[in-house]
């Protein structure tokens, strides 16, 4: 029997954050109509020139515990100079920008590129890439199999400056608090996890100071750094030093974020004897978006 799967693709997400970016510099097919063409270009007269258009995203913030949502008028306000700035709301908690989940965005459409790099089969038009990632800061469905644990210490929990309790939350384990309120992580391999610590430290502006210990094997080759980040005021200033961190971390280790980048909306592909260059067009310059917010 021939049947069509549908998944739910946020389902293991406690606070999934979407994006749906269109793809491509043609959102009408080839047997479009000529009055379906001039619909389509008059909708957004700037895909043909940079190859995608957001149609819409919801963004879950943090600090006010509740979700921003845009639809697609907002995508197709969006200009050259302010589809960057655009895009950026996505990745951004209310707190910080969320540069683990960018990072691991740009590998796994990388990822798609490379597949339409090679294959000379099929057209895709007015299909979407489909952006989740997990908005939560305690984010319950991750699997203690799927990151790489710091040894066990003694002792469930440990205390931040003031007495406030900071909870494992999977690759995050206390291994000492003194009584300046120093505290040492050791973070595994789902390091982008460890929003959870900082967003903690940044709410309650505690007076003390951070020290993290990086750690991280990568198949045979060991990848070691040890970075200290101290500030006499933890106030929401932290945030900039751990991304600097997070952005300097391996490939492997950046894409452990909880992240899903899916090709969605196949209504209208044909078949090809060429690469569809309108496609990896817009791949490219999605790419090259992401990679600017990320690098500012």
């Amino acid at each position: 029997d021939t049947y069509l799967k549908l998944e739910d693709v946020t389902r293991k997400f406690n606070k999934p954050c979407i994006m749906d970016v269109k793809i491509g510099q043609k959102s009408y097919d080839p047997y479009a109509s000529e009055e379906k063409i001039q619909q389509q270009v008059s909708k957004y007269p700037l895909m043909e020139e940079i190859g995608f258009l957001v149609l819409g995203m919801r963004v879950y913030h943090v600090s006010s515990d509740s979700y921003e949502t845009q639809n697609q008028h907002y995508g197709r306000r969006l200009t050259k100079e302010t589809v960057k700035d655009g895009i950026s709301k996505f990745f951004h908690s209310g707190y910080c920008l969320r540069k683990d989940v960018i990072a691991a965005s740009i590998q796994k459409v990388e990822k798609i590129l490379e597949w339409f790099e090679g294959q000379t089969q099929l057209n895709f038009y007015a299909s979407s890439l489909l952006f989740v990632y997990e908005g939560s800061c305690q984010a319950t469905t991750v699997r203690l199999s799927d990151v790489t644990l710091a040894e066990k210490r003694r002792g469930p929990k440990g205390l931040l400056a003031g007495g406030d309790v900071l909870e494992y939350n999977n690759n995050i384990h206390v291994i000492n608090s003194t009584e300046n309120g120093k505290i040492e992580a050791s973070v595994g391999k789902g390091l982008s996890k460890f929003y959870a610590l900082h967003k903690k430290a940044c709410s309650k502006r505690h007076h003390s100071q951070l020290s993290l210990k990086v750690e991280n094997s990568e198949q045979d080759n060991v990848w070691k750094t040890s970075t200290c980040i101290t500030q006499e005021h933890l106030n929401g200033n932290v945030l900039p030093q751990l991304e600097k961190v997070f952005y300097h971390m391996p490939a492997e280790t950046k894409e452990s974020a909880n992240v899903e980048v899916r090709m969605i909306d196949f209504a209208h592909v044909f078949p090809s004897d060429t690469k569809d260059e309108g496609y990896i067009y817009g791949l490219k310059n999605l790419i090259t978006v992401l990679q600017n917010i990320l690098d500012n």
